[in-house]
């Protein structure tokens, strides 16, 4: 039987459950029956409406048809939200002048997602000030949309700072304007400590696949640091197997870097060739020529969690941050560490002295001197 791995997300302000799964039309019609239920294709899942009663409403349902697995579906507080503001559409001179500023950024090689989020995050706050005229923006009317839009709706520090990023952005090149992007602060933001698994955690996962392409693709992860974007764009003449290294094609912030492959995560991927024979892209999906889809190798990680019986709420990132550790941990200089995890500023990379066993464990607690 499949597994349905069911998840908590919220679409629009509300709670929702996410059922995720393989194709297959038996499950899709039983999932139509549910009131509410509607398919997420960016989420590639299905959105039921939550409810506390929820799970044991689907045992029934699927009993005999899939498995259900909900170790990460958790009850959730549901808080009543002031009605979001209604915000008029942009005027078409406005989306005129985000289009130009659009195609600005792609001349000078922003990255296509930074392009979509800064062109929506400058739209939001000229819909939030009525299509204000952009020569009338003051700093003041900034401030007016963090406190009564952002804050308000208690987005996050992250958010915030990602609208104000391209608000600056956007009034740094246009002429007779009031607003002063260098006197613009950023939010201050929170200081998150990466997750790191133990090496026993890592193995656990990494051989909890019987696939091989599925052990190969999260064996590549964490044995070279990469991000999920990486991998799914690696291709086949991007590791040199003479050299020992792999080739990271136009990485984070459309930076290239080179990193050391062991013989043994080298080994492994000569046996998956002789296995799948890709034909451009080191994994690719159902299709010979296009790489492996984001939602597939999420799905491809849940399973071997489910496999290795760990219940942590891991993610593919974690394997990037246990392999930092880990380096650390080793001995490994910190300056190597960041270029061999594309970093620019060795600020970020200082954050994983935080989380190391090997400097926590020097520490003695007052207690065992009692």
């Amino acid at each position: 039987m499949k597994t349905i791995f069911i998840r908590n997300a919220e679409i629009k302000m509300k709670p929702v459950a996410l059922l995720e799964f393989p194709f297959d039309q038996q499950l899709i019609d039983l999932v139509r029956t549910i009131p509410g239920s509607a398919w997420q294709p960016d989420l590639r899942a299905w959105a039921i409406p939550y409810s506390d009663e929820l799970i044991s409403q689907l045992l029934p349902l699927f009993r005999g048809k899939a498995w259900l697995d909900y170790t990460e579906f958790k009850r959730v507080k549901v808080e009543l939200k002031p009605a979001p503001i209604s915000l008029p559409e942009l005027s078409e001179k406005l989306v005129g002048e985000i289009g130009k500023f659009s195609d600005w950024m792609r001349n000078l090689r922003y990255s296509e997602s930074t392009i979509k989020n800064y062109s929506q995050g400058i739209g939001l706050f000229f819909r939030f000030m009525g299509n204000k005229n952009p020569e009338l923006i003051t700093n003041e009317d900034l401030e007016l949309f963090n406190k009564d839009y952002i804050i308000s709706n208690k987005y996050s520090a992250s958010f915030q700072s990602g609208v104000i990023n391209a608000v600056k952005l956007f009034f740094s090149n246009r002429l007779n304007r009031k607003l002063e992007p260098a006197l613009i602060e950023r939010p201050k933001q929170p200081r998150i400590l990466p997750h790191v698994l133990s090496k026993e955690e890592v193995k656990a996962i990494l051989q909890a696949h019987q696939n091989i392409k599925h052990r190969a693709m999260l064996s590549l992860i964490y044995a070279c640091g990469l991000r999920r974007s990486e991998l799914l764009n690696l291709k086949i003449n991007d590791i040199d197997s003479k050299r020992g290294t792999v080739r990271i094609h136009r990485g984070k912030g459309a930076k290239d870097r080179v990193v050391p492959i062991s013989e043994k995560i080298l080994e492994l991927l000569r046996e998956y060739y002789k296995y799948d024979y890709p034909k451009e892209y080191l994994f690719e999906g159902e299709k010979l020529g296009e790489k492996y889809s984001e939602g597939s190798i999420q799905k491809v990680l849940k399973s071997a969690l489910v496999k290795a019986k760990i219940r942590k709420p891991v993610t593919l990132h974690w394997l990037r941050h246990s392999y930092a550790t880990h380096l650390l941990e080793s001995g490994t200089d910190l300056r190597f560490i960041q270029e061999l995890l594309g970093h620019n500023s060795s600020k970020t990379t200082e954050i994983y002295t935080h989380v190391s066993q090997k400097s926590l464990q020097k520490i003695k607690s007052p207690f065992d001197d009692l």
